[in-house]
């Protein structure tokens, strides 16, 4: 579904993605499918969206992004793709960003060019991320810092490890497994 507000170039959509009101999609963007793109994103030519994404809206997807399957993007997301930007001076090429499988990134959290964040990492609201970051870590704050772990559901741990009702975790190939 695009909603007749859009102005979409892509033909490369997937099924079932829906984009909706006032939405720009550029020429050359990927986008997977059941994807869900809420109004007001902007997204540029050398993009590539996974399937199952949610961007919320106010979001611009810029040059150099790779966004994998079912992740989550919050509302007014900030990302860059230069990291000396100066009008009328274009890079030769952009700086490469990836968000991993199943990571979700807060409200108004700003992410600075050229990171991955790792495959179910959280990113918390407002947050200024300025470094690549593990899967399955929680980091939030300006700038942003490691507080935990979430494990694959999305159970909240502690840097020791442990969830809200004490049960300890371990860490298994990066993931938290319970003991």
């Amino acid at each position: 579904m695009i909603h007749k507000t859009a102005d979409v170039k892509s033909k490369n959509i997937g099924d079932n993605t829906s984009i909706w009101q006032f939405c720009v999609v550029l020429n050359n963007a990927v986008i997977g499918k059941n994807c869900n793109i809420n109004c007001n994103v902007f997204i540029e030519n050398d993009v590539t969206i996974g399937d199952n994404v949610t961007i919320k809206p106010g979001v611009q997807i810029w040059d150099g992004l790779t966004i994998k399957d079912n992740v989550f993007i919050g509302p007014n997301v900030t990302f860059t793709n230069d990291l000396m930007p100066r009008s009328k001076q274009y890079p030769e090429s952009s700086e490469k960003t990836i968000i991993e499988q199943g990571a979700s990134v807060g409200a108004n959290a700003t992410i600075i060019a050229g990171i991955t964040i790792g495959h179910y990492a959280f990113i918390g609201a407002g947050s200024v991320l300025t470094k690549s970051i593990d899967p399955f870590t929680l980091w939030y704050g300006n700038p942003a810092k490691r507080h935990g772990y979430l494990t694959k559901e999305g159970i909240i741990l502690n840097l020791d490890l442990l969830d809200k009702s004490g049960a300890q975790y371990e860490l298994i190939n990066g993931e938290p497994i319970i003991k």
